[in-house]
């Protein structure tokens, strides 16, 4: 693995890439990069679209309020998607942006919000959530950006999932046991986390998850976490046990 190039700024530029195009760049893109940057005509920075891998690119300002990109030369391949799935209860604003970041950097693929009765939102702003999910692949050298679905009611979010997927679910009511221990159990398998709203899922509820195969409940642990906080627990032990982390 190579190690990300935290020295020049990374941009994500949704355009087709190849050596010598030029990349159009959007007014809010062309101020933070001549105003808030200060950077000034061929300097160089880093950018990706999520499907090409990342790309050395010149700035080409076009006075003081617009610029274009000039690409040099890819210096990293594509990786391949990331197929960890997370599926979790909507919160509101703040609290989601945190929320997607994290999942972002800790390498979910597929982002599904579920409806559930103790649900905060039952609307949600996708273009928002695109926008937490480039800044946090921006900032913490992340290549693929990762599907974000509408949102689904609980029983058609389950019945979404492919039968083969290991359902991890991170259920309050578990008894408190090694989730370490209960992630070694299981042998190698497309993943998918769910993470239940503030106040938990209803009784009925963990009955129909509990009854789809191939789900396997864990505990958290002793505490109780906020539904980001858990987010970032609950992502970090799959990934150690029986994701990416664990694969390398």
């Amino acid at each position: 693995m190579s190690t990300p190039d935290f020295a020049r700024h990374r941009l994500f530029v949704d355009a087709a890439f190849r050596a010598g195009a030029d990349l159009p760049l959007e007014r809010d893109q062309s101020n933070y990069l001549l105003n808030v940057l200060r950077l000034k005509a061929n300097d160089a920075i880093l950018v990706f679209n999520g499907r090409d891998g990342e790309w050395l690119a010149r700035v080409a300002p076009e006075g003081r309020k617009q610029a274009r990109l000039v690409l040099d030369r890819r210096v990293k391949e594509q990786p391949p998607p990331s197929e960890l799935h997370y599926l979790f209860a909507p919160l509101k604003h703040a609290r989601l942006d945190y929320m997607v970041q994290k999942a972002v950097e800790m390498g979910a693929g597929t982002l599904q919000p579920v409806i559930t009765r103790r649900t905060q939102v039952s609307r949600l702003n996708l273009d928002r959530m695109r926008a937490n999910a480039i800044e946090a692949a921006e900032q913490c050298g992340i290549l693929g950006l990762p599907r974000i679905e509408t949102e689904r009611p609980l029983e058609a979010a389950l019945a979404g999932l492919d039968p083969d997927r290991l359902l991890i679910f991170c259920d309050e009511g578990q008894e408190q046991d090694s989730p370490v221990a209960a992630l070694q159990s299981r042998g190698p398998a497309p993943l998918a986390v769910l993470i239940g709203p503030e106040g938990g899922f209803e009784e009925g509820e963990r009955r129909l998850i509990a009854a789809r195969p191939n789900t396997l409940a864990i505990s958290l642990g002793p505490r109780i976490l906020r539904a980001d906080t858990a987010a970032v627990a609950a992502l970090a032990v799959v990934q150690a046990v029986l994701g990416d982390w664990a694969s390398r």
